[in-house]
C-alpha cells in the first residue's frame, strides 16, 4: 500500500533552488539589497513560493465528473447510503411503492460522496488496478427496509442488464456490481444480509455494529469496517467498573440496533456485577412521546446517576429532548450511533443535562476529502447535474433530484464532525475491495493477470480475497478477523458542554483493554467530582453481601462473626474457619491463636514478687532469730526442730510460686500445682502436733506427762510424715490423672484469637482435695485449740495456733467462690495472692507473738513459763479456785 499511496498523495510544487531565488531577486534589486537582507527576503519568498505549490491541488482533480451517484468503470461496487429521510408515515402505507423520502440527510449525502472520492482516487494509482477502472453506483436506502431491497435486487442482476436470472447454480452467475458498500444501520442488514450472502457477495459495512453479523453461518458474506458491538459493549462496562458504577438504567432504540446492544449490556453487565435497574426501547416507527415519559419516571424512580444509552441518531434525539424539559442530570453512556450526532449535540439546553461520556470509531482525517468536495461543487456551479426531463423517474435512478443545485457554499456539510469521522470506514471499505481487486486480479506495478473484460471474475471469488486483505491506510494497518470483524477498537470522548455549543475532547481509546485518563474528565456535577451510581454502598472489610430485592447490588451488609471471615468479596456467605484456627469480628482470615501467660514484667507479676519477697524476708528474719535461740523452752515448745521445717515449707511455698510466672511448660505444669499443696502440709502437720500436744495436756492432764514426750518426738514426726505422704499421695494422683500442657492445648476448642493460657488444673476434684486436705488439717488443729483455755502463768499457745488455722482457712474458703466465677489470667493470680495471704497468716499469727517475746520480753523464755507445755504439768488451779478448795476443807 505504500507505494500506491506516496503517488497519490504526491502534490505538483515548484521546485526552486534557493541559489536561483536569490540569483533573481538579485537581479532584480542589485543595489538596493544588501547581503543579509538579500538572504532574507530570498527565504520568505521561497517559503511562498513552495507554499502556494503545496496549496494546490492533484492533478486528477481536473478529471472530476459531476455525476455524484454514478460512475462507469470495468469492475462496479455498489453503494448503499441514507441519502434521504423518511417523509411519509409507515403506518398509512398500503401499497408498495407508498413511500416518500424527500428530505436531504446531508450526513447520507456527504459519506456517499466519499465513496465517489474514494474511487477516483484509486483510479489514479496506476499501479493498484494498472489497466482497469473501477466504477461505482450509489443508491439511497432511505434507513428503510422496504426502500433498500430495490437497489440490492438491482445489485444482484445481470451482468449489462436488468434481469435478474433464476439459475439452479450461481457460481458461474456475473452479477452488476462485484461488492456492495454499505448499509449504515443495523436494521438494514438482517433484511439483505441473507440474500446477499446467498450469492457469496461481500457487503462490507461502514456503519452497522450489531454483534448478531458475525454469525458467519447466517451472514456469510457480511463484513464491516467499524467494530461490532459486542466490543463496544465490552468497553462500556470496563468504563463502569472503572468508575465503581453498578448500579445503571439502559435505554436503548426499539430497533436491530438498540434491541441487539441492550441485550449484550444486560448480559456483560451480569457478568461483571453491574446491575441494570431499569432497561427501556425508544419507539422507532411510532410516536415515541409516551414511552420516553415512562423511560424517564422509571429512570428517576430507580435513582440511577448512568444510563447507558444504545440508540440511533433520531430516537435519542427525541429521549434527550424529554430530558431537557424534564431537568434531568446524570452520566449519560453514550453508543457510536449517537455520540457525535448533530442532531442531539446541537439540542437547544443540551448542556444542561450533565456529563456525556461517549465512544466513537477510531478513524483518520482523509486531508483531501474537503479540497475534493470544494472542487466538485465548483464543477457543478458550472456543470450541474442534467435534470430529467420524465418527472415520473423512480428515486432509485436519481435519489437526490435537489443535489443538482449543490454549490461550494454547500462544502461545510464534509466538514462537520460526524462526517469527518465516519468517511475513514466508508474510504477503508472501498480500499479494501480494490486490494482485494489486486489480488483476484493478478495484479503488478504494470498490468494484470486477469481481464473483467475478457475474463470470469466472480463476487464469490473477490469474497476469499477480502477476508485475507490487509492494508496501511493514513498510517493505521487494517485487516478483518475470521468473523469479518476490523482489528481496531474505539476512541472514548467526553461532551465539553459550553454555553453555545457542544465540543468533543478525547480521553481515552479502547482495543482489548480499556485505557483513559480520568483527570482530563470534567463531571458537570455540583462537586465537579466523579458521580456515585450505586444501589447499596460498598461493603467494609469482613463484611458479606445480604441481597435485598431482585438484583445483586441492593444489599445488606451483615458482620463476618467471630470463627468465621470473607474468604473474596464475591463469597456469598461467611466461612467457618479451619480446625484450630479462630478469627476475629469482620475478619477476611482466620489465624493460629496467640497465647500469653504471666510475664516476668508484666505489673502484676512485679506486685507479686514483690509481695513474695516480704513474705520470704519475714521467714528468713523468723529463721534467723529461732536460730539463735535455738534450745530455748520457747523454741522448744513451737516444735523444737519441726519449727526449722515449718519455716523452710512456708519458704519453699513462696519459691514454688514462681512457677506461675513466666512462659509455661510441660515440666513446669507438673510441678506447679503439687508444689503449692505439698509445702503448706508440711507446716500444717507440724501445727496440727503441736495442736495435738495442746489436747494431750487440757483434755489428759493426769496422762500428759507420761505421753508428752512422745508426742514431742516419734509421734510428731510420724504425724508430719503422714500427713505429708497422704497428701503427696493425691498430689502424684493429680499429676497421674491431668494432662500435660502440650496434650491440653491440642484438646482446647479453638474459639479465641488471644487468650491467657495456666497450666491445666485438671482433673478438678484432685485439685480440690490436695486444697482440702490442708484445710482440713488446719480445720483439726483449729478444732483442737480454740476451745483450750490459757495455763495460768504460761505462754498461750493456743492462741497462735487457734489464730494462725483460722486465717489459713478463712483465706482458701473465700478463695472457692471467687476462684470460680475469675477468667485464667485473674484465677492463678488470685491463686498466688492467697497462696501469700495464708503463708503469711501462718506466719503472722504464729510465729510473730513468739518473736515479739523474744525480742521484747526475753525474761520469759524461761522453763517456769513454758513448764506446762515441756513437762506436761497441769498448770496450777487459778486463785479463787484455790480459796474455795481452801474453804471446802476447813468447812
Amino acid at each position: 500500500m505504500g507505494k500506491f499511496k506516496d503517488k497519490v498523495r504526491d502534490s505538483p510544487a515548484i521546485s526552486l533552488s534557493f541559489i536561483n531565488v536569490h540569483d533573481i531577486l538579485s537581479s532584480c534589486f542589485p543595489d538596493c539589497l544588501p547581503s543579509r537582507m538579500a538572504k532574507e527576503w530570498t527565504l520568505l519568498v521561497l517559503c511562498g513560493l513552495l507554499g502556494s505549490g503545496l496549496s494546490q491541488n492533484p492533478s486528477w482533480f481536473e478529471n472530476i465528473t459531476t455525476n455524484i451517484f454514478k460512475s462507469p468503470g470495468d469492475i462496479l461496487i455498489g453503494g448503499l447510503f441514507p441519502i434521504n429521510e423518511l417523509t411519509s408515515v409507515l403506518s398509512q402505507r398500503v401499497k408498495p411503492d407508498d413511500l416518500e423520502c424527500n428530505s436531504i440527510s446531508t450526513f447520507g449525502l456527504s459519506l456517499s460522496l466519499v465513496m465517489k472520492f474514494s474511487v477516483d482516487e484509486i483510479n489514479t494509482i496506476e499501479d493498484l488496478l494498472p489497466g482497469i477502472t473501477l466504477g461505482f453506483e450509489t443508491y439511497d436506502t432511505c434507513s428503510q427496509p422496504a426502500v433498500v431491497m430495490k437497489p440490492v435486487l438491482q445489485f444482484l442482476t445481470k451482468e449489462s442488464t436488468g434481469e435478474l436470472d433464476i439459475n439452479c447454480n450461481y457460481s458461474n452467475y456475473k452479477t452488476r456490481v462485484m461488492a456492495i458498500v454499505g448499509p449504515n444501520s443495523s436494521e438494514l442488514v438482517p433484511v439483505i444480509g441473507k440474500l446477499i450472502g446467498f450469492f457469496l457477495m461481500p457487503l462490507i459495512s461502514y456503519g452497522a455494529t450489531s454483534d448478531m453479523f458475525s454469525d458467519k453461518e447466517t451472514f456469510p458474506s457480511f463484513m464491516r469496517t467499524v467494530q461490532s458491538d459486542r466490543w463496544q459493549v465490552m468497553a462500556m462496562v470496563q468504563l463502569l467498573k472503572e468508575f465503581g458504577w453498578n448500579w445503571v438504567s439502559v435505554v436503548g432504540s426499539d430497533d436491530e440496533y438498540g434491541q441487539k446492544g441492550q441485550q449484550q449490556f444486560s448480559s456483560m453487565a451480569n457478568e461483571a456485577s453491574i446491575c441494570v435497574a431499569y432497561q427501556g426501547l425508544i419507539p422507532v416507527y411510532s410516536d415515541p412521546e409516551p414511552m420516553i415519559k415512562e423511560i424517564l419516571n422509571r429512570i428517576v424512580d430507580t435513582k440511577v446517576g448512568v444510563v447507558v444509552v444504545f440508540s440511533l441518531p433520531k430516537p435519542a434525539r427525541d429521549f434527550f429532548i424529554e430530558v431537557i424539559k424534564r431537568n434531568i442530570t446524570a452520566v449519560w453512556v453514550a453508543s457510536t450511533a449517537w455520540s457525535l450526532n448533530d442532531g442531539v449535540s446541537t439540542l437547544p439546553g443540551i448542556n444542561s443535562i450533565g456529563t456525556v461520556l461517549a465512544f466513537a470509531d477510531i478513524t483518520k482525517p482523509l486531508n483531501l476529502f474537503t479540497p475534493y468536495i470544494r472542487e466538485l461543487f465548483k464543477k457543478m456551479e458550472v456543470t450541474p447535474i442534467p435534470q430529467q426531463p420524465n418527472t415520473e423517474i423512480s428515486p432509485l435512478d436519481n435519489p437526490c433530484p435537489g443535489c443538482s443545485f449543490l454549490s461550494q457554499a454547500n462544502v461545510s456539510m464534509v466538514e462537520v464532525k460526524l462526517v469527518e469521522r465516519s468517511a475513514f470506514s466508508v474510504y477503508t471499505a472501498i480500499y479494501c475491495v480494490a486490494y482485494a481487486l489486486h489480488d483476484l486480479l493478478g495484479c503488478n506495478a504494470t498490468r494484470c493477470a486477469l481481464n473483467p473484460k475478457t475474463d470470469n471474475v466472480y463476487p464469490w471469488q473477490l469474497l476469499r480475497k477480502l477476508q485475507k486483505v490487509s492494508l496501511d491506510l493514513e498510517g493505521v494497518n487494517f485487516k478483518f478477523d475470521k468473523e469479518g470483524n476490523p482489528n481496531f477498537g474505539y476512541e472514548v470522548m467526553q461532551w465539553i458542554l459550553n454555553d453555545t455549543v457542544v465540543s468533543f475532547d478525547g480521553i481515552g481509546y479502547f482495543y482489548q483493554n480499556l485505557t483513559i485518563e480520568k483527570e482530563d474528565i470534567k463531571w458537570h456535577t455540583k462537586n465537579k467530582k466523579v458521580p456515585l451510581s450505586t444501589c447499596s454502598s460498598d461493603c467494609g472489610i469482613g463484611q458479606v453481601r445480604r441481597v435485598k430485592g431482585f438484583h445483586s447490588c441492593c444489599f445488606d451488609c451483615i458482620d463476618c462473626k467471630e470463627g468465621t471471615y470473607l474468604n473474596s468479596t464475591d463469597d456469598i456467605q461467611c466461612r467457618s474457619c479451619p480446625t484450630g484456627q479462630w478469627s476475629t469480628l469482620r475478619s477476611t482470615s482466620c489465624v493460629y491463636p496467640i497465647y500469653t501467660y504471666l510475664y516476668w514484667s508484666s505489673f502484676e507479676s512485679v506486685g507479686l514478687i514483690l509481695a513474695g519477697l516480704l513474705v520470704l524476708a519475714s521467714h528468713v528474719l523468723v529463721g534467723a532469730l529461732f536460730f539463735k535461740h535455738r534450745g530455748t523452752p520457747l523454741v522448744k515448745t513451737a516444735g523444737g526442730p519441726l519449727s526449722g521445717l515449718t519455716l523452710l515449707s512456708l519458704a519453699g511455698e513462696c519459691i514454688s510460686l514462681l512457677l506461675f510466672l513466666g512462659q509455661p511448660g510441660d515440666v513446669v505444669c507438673r510441678l506447679q500445682q503439687p508444689l503449692n499443696a505439698i509445702l503448706p502440709t508440711v507446716a500444717l502437720s507440724v501445727i496440727l502436733t503441736v495442736s495435738l500436744q495442746i489436747v494431750c495436756i487440757t483434755e489428759f492432764p493426769e496422762k500428759s506427762p507420761d505421753h508428752l514426750e512422745h508426742l514431742q518426738g516419734r509421734v510428731g514426726w510420724s504425724v508430719v510424715l503422714g500427713c505429708c505422704g497422704l497428701q503427696a499421695g493425691l498430689c502424684g494422683w493429680f499429676a497421674n490423672e491431668g494432662p500435660s500442657l502440650t496434650q491440653y492445648v491440642a484438646s482446647l476448642e479453638v474459639n479465641y484469637v488471644k487468650t491467657f493460657l495456666r497450666c491445666p488444673v485438671e482433673p478438678m476434684l484432685n485439685f480440690g482435695l490436695m486444697l482440702g486436705f490442708n484445710v482440713l488439717l488446719a480445720l483439726i488443729s483449729f478444732m483442737s485449740t480454740f476451745m483450750a483455755l490459757k495455763p495460768p502463768g504460761q505462754y498461750n499457745l493456743a492462741r497462735d495456733i487457734t489464730i494462725s488455722t483460722l486465717c489459713y482457712c478463712v483465706s482458701w474458703v473465700m478463695f472457692i467462690p471467687i476462684y470460680t466465677s475469675l477468667n485464667d489470667k485473674d484465677k492463678s493470680i488470685a491463686q498466688i495472692g492467697v497462696s501469700l495471704m495464708s503463708n503469711m497468716g501462718l506466719m503472722a499469727a504464729y510465729f510473730f507473738p513468739k518473736c515479739h517475746l523474744l525480742v521484747k520480753q526475753p525474761e520469759l523464755n524461761t522453763d517456769d513459763h513454758f513448764r506446762t507445755f515441756l513437762e506436761g504439768v497441769p498448770p496450777p488451779p487459778p486463785p479463787e479456785e484455790e480459796e474455795t478448795n481452801t474453804t471446802t476443807n476447813t468447812t
